[in-house]
C-alpha cells in the first residue's frame, strides 16, 4: 500500500514542486530539475518488486532507449509550438514517442550500447531544440486553480501508464516507463500561460537533465543483477542526485558569467 500512495503521489506531487522551482528560479532551472526519473524510478522499482531484480533489470536498459523516445516528444512538441497550440503539439509529440517506442521494441541491446544510444540522443535533442528568445514578457499570476489541476493530470497520466505496463514484459514495459508525464504537463501548461520562449527554455533544461535519468537507468541496468533491490536503488538515487547537482552548479556558473562584467582591455 505504501508502494502503490508513493507511485501514485509523487509524479503530482514533483509536477507542483518543478512547477514552483520554475516560477522562482526560471522555466530552465524548472526542466533542468524536472528530468529526474522521479516517474520511470517508481515504476523500475514497482517491477522489481512485483516480477523480481532481472525483470526489473531488463526493464531499466530498455527505459534507456525510452528515453530517446520521450527526447523525441520533447524536440518535436518545442519544434511545433510556435505555430500550433498546446493541444495539436502534444498529440504530435505523444506520436512521435509512439513511433520511437514501436521502433525500439524490436531492438535488445546490452545496457552499455543503450546508454550510447540514450547520449546520442541527449546530444541530438539539444542541438535540434529552438533557443528561447532573450526578452523576458511579463505574464499575470497563474490561476489557484492552476497547481492543483497540473497535479491531477499527472496523476491520470500515472494511472493509464501503470494500468497497461507491467505485463508488457521488460523490454516493451522498460520503453513506456519514460512516457511524457511530467514533461506534458509542464510543457502544456507553460505553452498556454508562459508562451513559445519561457516554454523553449524550459524543455531545453529539461533534456539537460535527462543526463542523471540516463546515469539512474544505467546503474540499474548494471547493479541489479549484482545488489539487492535496495542498495541498487540506493547507489542509482545517489549517482542521479550527484549528477543533477552538478548540472544545477554549472547553470548557476553559466548564468553568473553572463550577468559580469566585461573583461577590461589594457
Amino acid at each position: 500500500m505504501a508502494l502503490l500512495a508513493t507511485k501514485l503521489l509523487l509524479a503530482p506531487a514533483f509536477v507542483v514542486g518543478a512547477s514552483l522551482v520554475a516560477r522562482r528560479f526560471g522555466p530552465r532551472v524548472g526542466g533542468l530539475v524536472a528530468g529526474l526519473p522521479v516517474v520511470a524510478g517508481p515504476i523500475l522499482l514497482v517491477y522489481a518488486l512485483a516480477h523480481g531484480r532481472a525483470f526489473a533489470a531488463g526493464a531499466a536498459a530498455g527505459t534507456l532507449l525510452g528515453l530517446v523516445s520521450l527526447i523525441a516528444f520533447v524536440v518535436v512538441y518545442a519544434r511545433l509550438a510556435g505555430r500550433l497550440f498546446w493541444g495539436a503539439s502534444m498529440l504530435a509529440g505523444w506520436l512521435a514517442f509512439a513511433a520511437a517506442t514501436a521502433a525500439f521494441s524490436a531492438i535488445s541491446i546490452p545496457a552499455g550500447a543503450a546508454l550510447a544510444v540514450a547520449g546520442g540522443g541527449l546530444l541530438l535533442g539539444l542541438a535540434s531544440l529552438p533557443r528561447p528568445g532573450v526578452g523576458a514578457e511579463a505574464h499575470p499570476e497563474p490561476p489557484r486553480w492552476d497547481l492543483p489541476v497540473r497535479a491531477g493530470c499527472a496523476l491520470a497520466l500515472v494511472l493509464s501508464l501503470t494500468a497497461v505496463a507491467g505485463w508488457l514484459g521488460p523490454q516493451l514495459s522498460g520503453l513506456l516507463a519514460p512516457f511524457p508525464i511530467i514533461a506534458t504537463v509542464l510543457a502544456t501548461f507553460t505553452h498556454a500561460q508562459r508562451g513559445t520562449d519561457e516554454l523553449h527554455a524550459l524543455l531545453r533544461g529539461l533534456v539537460s537533465g535527462f543526463g542523471a535519468f540516463a546515469l539512474f537507468c544505467f546503474t540499474l541496468a548494471i547493479s541489479l543483477r549484482r545488489m539487492d533491490t535496495a542498495s541498487a536503488f540506493a547507489l542509482a538515487t545517489a549517482l542521479a542526485l550527484l549528477t543533477q547537482a552538478g548540472a544545477l552548479v554549472l547553470l548557476a556558473w553559466g548564468g553568473r558569467r553572463q550577468l559580469g562584467t566585461p573583461s577590461r582591455v589594457s
